[in-house]
């Protein structure tokens, strides 16, 4: 059976997660900050390839879907650290099997073994 947008019933929370993790730079975000608090220049450097405004823009949607918290210290200049929540760090399971999974994958079309992590 079918719902009004045409997903299948039983996969409307496929789509919901999709919706919220949607993207080439979210799950490496929360990847980064599954390791501890971090400021925005830290979550650059460990998310490669990202610029400034995309990586403000996908900071605040992830702070929207409750995934990180945006803590702002009364310093000056003003110190903001971003860290993943608890409901976040629930998806560390999934991030740990895509990592495994890219690595088969890679090993499959690329025919080179790569070593885990």
């Amino acid at each position: 059976m079918l719902t009004k947008g045409g997903c299948p019933k039983n996969a409307l929370s496929i789509k919901d997660a999709l919706e919220v993790l949607e993207g080439r730079w979210k799950l490496l975000i929360l990847f980064a900050l599954s390791t501890g608090k971090k400021r925005f220049g830290q979550i650059s450097k460990a998310v490669p390839g990202i610029t400034d405004k995309t990586l403000s823009k996908e900071l605040k949607n992830l702070e929207a879907n409750k995934l990180i918290t945006r803590n702002v210290y009364d310093t000056f200049p003003p110190t903001v650290e971003y860290a993943i929540t608890e409901h976040g760090m629930s998806l560390e399971k999934v991030m740990e099997e895509l990592h495994f999974w890219g690595l088969a994958h890679r090993n499959l079309i690329i025919g080179k073994p790569v070593k885990a992590d």
